[in-house]
């Protein structure tokens, strides 16, 4: 056996999974909805208390807290951050749909064939737990550090609540690195779902809704108005076509081709001219793409496309990183992070670890754009089922990932001798 799967053996013997299923259940039932994150930070203060993290509580905004916490090294070796979000999407529907069933309740954590279910299980509180737990298996299997393990759990991720979902959380976080109030990690896992595959590179977005304004008019005198929504399908045809240029450019391996989706429109009425037309849309970018300069770009092709006589609005609604939405981000596939971690990964579970892209965007580029640290996403959980009412984690998965992380964390932060 080579000295990972050594590694990987004692760990494995050392693992309490009744222990880690009951840290996850208790996370999952701490209904933490966007804007409620105290929940997930008061389950979670105690748990980093026993394991001597020192966690300290911070408001990014009032009665809204993150919280952090630290295991300093005794050696010399990296400092690795594990960031998470608190928050999770509103259940919806999910109580009536499953009416009667095991999981009604979005928040009841329901063991169903070896799965927990419940909103915020995949996203992202079994990636939390795991980071957490990981630190837990290590001390339970005798092991020291010479490096440093960090934790971020922050606010403010999940778009959909009023007045929220605009990354205040990890702005607050990223402010306090990019001063020196807090240290800065060496290296980041972000711990959103991805079935504990290796994600170093992510797309980055935007978000434009674009208003329309002509003149309405009675149908019987259509010469008296000025037709927005004709205007509209001029400017959308546009758009499609400029979309088309950019997926005809480069392809990114791992994310594939750039892209603009119309996602919705509305105008007129019944019997006049539509005096006002509104449509929205949404961009993908890959690494390497400006989001100054690619909606600059698309600007120019909805202002040209539109008759004189029309008036035009474009406004950038969902920013995050950058005010006009969603950096792209990542690193490069043969960093250590990715294939240390990939490396530890496939020691527990040969199927796992794979390298791949993001095909959704998350809080990454605070890290890697804006504070220069590597920075990958890596946890379990299938994104493709979250904001669902079929979200769950297998258990399997869950504990495989702790033994996955607390093995990256030992070869990457060094063993001292016992």
């Amino acid at each position: 056996m080579t000295g990972v799967q050594n590694l990987v053996a004692r760990l494995s013997a050392s693992l309490d999974a009744e222990a880690a299923t009951t840290m996850l259940a208790r996370a999952v039932q701490a209904a933490s909805v966007t804007g409620d994150e105290a929940r997930m930070v008061a389950m979670l203060q105690p748990e980093m208390d026993r394991l001597g993290l020192s966690p300290r509580v911070e408001e990014f905004l009032p009665g809204r807290p993150n919280i952090i916490g630290r295991r300093p090294g005794g050696g010399n070796g990296p400092d690795i951050l594990f960031m998470g979000h608190t928050d999770v999407v509103h259940p919806k529907d999910w109580a009536s749909y499953w009416a009667g069933q095991v999981q009604h309740d979005p928040f009841g954590a329901a063991v169903i064939e070896g799965e927990l279910w419940g909103r915020g299980a995949a996203d992202l509180k079994a990636g939390i737990c795991t980071a957490l737990s990981a630190i837990g298996l290590l001390d339970r299997a005798g092991f020291r550090l010479a490096g440093s393990v960090s934790f971020a759990f922050v606010g403010d991720e999940e778009s959909g609540e009023s007045g929220s979902g605009i990354s205040a959380g990890v702005r607050h976080w990223s402010d306090a690195v990019a001063t020196g109030r807090l240290p800065r990690p060496d290296m980041a896992i972000y711990t959103e779902p991805t079935r504990l595959q290796v994600l170093p590179v992510q797309i980055g977005f935007f978000i434009a809704d674009v208003v329309l304004t002509g003149q309405s008019a009675y149908f019987g005198r259509p010469d008296l108005g000025r037709d927005a929504l004709k205007a509209a399908h001029q400017v959308i045809q546009a758009i499609w076509g400029h979309s088309d240029r950019r997926a005809d450019g480069a392809e990114h391996p791992l994310l594939g081709r750039a892209f603009t989706l119309v996602t919705g429109l509305e105008a007129g009425g019944l019997i006049a001219v539509p005096g006002e037309a509104r449509f929205s849309m949404i961009g993908k970018l890959l690494p390497g793409d400006s989001l100054d300069a690619v909606t600059q770009e698309l600007e120019a092709v909805i202002r040209t496309a539109c008759p004189a006589d029309i008036g035009v609005d474009i406004t950038f609604p969902a920013g995050r990183d950058h005010p006009r939405g969603g950096s792209p981000a990542g690193i490069d596939v043969d960093h250590a992070l990715v294939t240390g971690l990939s490396a530890c990964i496939q020691a527990v579970r040969p199927d796992r670890g794979r390298v791949e892209g993001a095909p959704f965007w998350s809080e990454m580029p605070f890290l890697i754009e804006r504070l220069g640290i590597p920075a990958v996403y890596c946890a379990p959980g299938d994104i493709s089922i979250c904001h669902t009412n079929f979200e769950r984690v297998p258990l399997q998965d869950y504990h495989d990932g702790i033994v996955a992380f607390a093995a990256f964390i030992a070869t990457t932060c060094g063993i001292l001798p016992e």
